[in-house]
C-alpha cells in the first residue's frame, strides 16, 4: 500500500528549537552534501505533508527543508500574532538554527506570501524565490472574492469542531476535481488529527484573527523584491486568477511566470509533482 510515508522514505523528520517560536517540526533530505538549501513553505492551515512528493526528489540537487509554521501542523502553538511578517521572522530563526545565511524559498499560498514578505524584509538572505499560487497579491475578479469568502467559511467549520467531512471539504477546495482521488483516508486523517489536537484552540484564535483581518496591510512588497523570482500558477487557481498572477509578476523586476500544464488547482506540488519538481529544479538551478 502506498502512503505519504513511502514518499518520505530517506527523509529525516525531526524537531528543532528556535529562540522565539519554540519547537518546529521539519522534514529534510540532502543534508550535509554541500548543496544550497531549499525551504518549502505550506499554505494556511496546512502542514509539511503538503510536500510529501517533493522533499526527497528535489534533494538530489538541494538540501530540502519543509516545516510546519508556527501554530500549524505539529509545531509549537502560541497565543501570538499570526501573519506573514511573524512567519518571516520564524523562517529567519529556522535558517539561523540550521546554519544558513541565505536560501532558496518556494512557498505555496500563505507560504508564497511568506516567501515574498521574507524577500522584502531580508533581501540579503534570499537566493531565489518561487511564489506558488501565492496569497498576498491583488484579487482581480469577482470569482476570486467569492472564493475568499468560501475559504474563510470552510476554515471556520474546520476550526470549530472538525470532522472528517469538514476536513475533506476543506481539502477538496485545494485540488482540481480530477485529483480528488488523492484525498485518501490517510491524508485527510492526518489533517483531521492536527485540527483535533487540544493545542489547536490557541492556534485557531491567532489564525482566525489573521483570516478576518485587512489582508492588504500585509500585501507582498512586490516592488522591493530584488532576487530572481518565479510565479508558478495553475489555470484553475482559486481566489487569485491567472490575471492576478500576471499583474503581480509585472511588478517584480525580471520575474517569470510559469503556468502548469497538468490539471491542478491550489496544491500543484502535490497534484502534479513530476511537473512541479521538474520546473522547480530547473528554476533554482539555472
Amino acid at each position: 500500500m502506498m502512503t505519504i510515508w513511502n514518499d518520505f522514505l530517506g527523509c529525516e523528520i525531526r524537531y528543532i528549537n528556535t529562540p522565539n517560536f519554540g519547537r518546529v517540526r521539519i522534514a529534510e533530505s540532502g543534508k550535509g552534501e554541500g548543496k544550497d538549501p531549499l525551504f518549502l513553505l505550506h499554505g494556511i492551515g496546512g502542514h509539511l505533508e503538503a510536500y510529501a512528493k517533493n522533499v526527497k526528489p528535489l534533494s538530489s540537487d538541494f538540501h530540502v527543508i519543509a516545516y510546519d509554521f508556527l501554530n500549524c501542523g505539529f509545531s509549537e502553538k502560541q497565543d501570538t500574532a499570526f501573519n506573514p511578517v511573524t512567519l518571516s521572522e520564524q523562517l529567519a530563526e529556522i535558517m539561523d538554527v540550521l546554519g544558513y545565511q541565505r536560501a532558496n524559498i518556494s512557498g505555496e499560498s500563505l507560504g508564497g506570501w511568506v516567501a515574498g514578505t521574507f524577500a522584502g524584509m531580508y533581501p540579503e538572505r534570499v537566493i531565489k524565490i518561487q511564489l506558488n499560487t501565492t496569497g498576498g497579491i491583488e484579487i482581480t475578479s469577482e470569482k476570486g472574492e467569492k472564493d475568499m469568502v468560501e475559504l474563510v467559511e470552510l476554515m471556520k467549520k474546520s476550526a470549530g469542531t472538525p470532522t472528517y467531512e469538514s476536513t475533506l471539504l476543506r481539502m477538496k477546495w485545494l485540488m482540481h476535481e480530477h485529483n480528488h482521488h488523492l484525498l485518501d483516508e490517510e491524508l485527510v486523517g492526518t489533517r483531521l488529527s492536527i485540527y483535533s489536537h487540544p493545542d489547536m484552540e490557541v492556534a485557531n484564535k491567532s489564525i482566525g484573527a489573521f483570516a478576518a483581518s485587512d489582508h492588504h496591510a500585509f500585501d507582498i512588497p512586490l516592488e522591493k523584491i530584488s532576487c530572481p523570482t518565479m510565479f508558478l500558477w495553475t489555470r484553475d487557481n482559486p481566489i487569485h486568477t491567472l490575471d492576478a498572477a500576471e499583474l503581480a509578476c509585472s511588478k517584480v523586476a525580471g520575474a517569470s511566470l510559469y503556468v502548469m500544464d497538468a490539471d491542478s488547482k491550489h496544491w500543484p506540488q502535490f497534484e502534479a509533482p513530476d511537473e512541479f519538481n521538474r520546473v522547480t529544479r530547473s528554476f533554482f538551478l539555472s
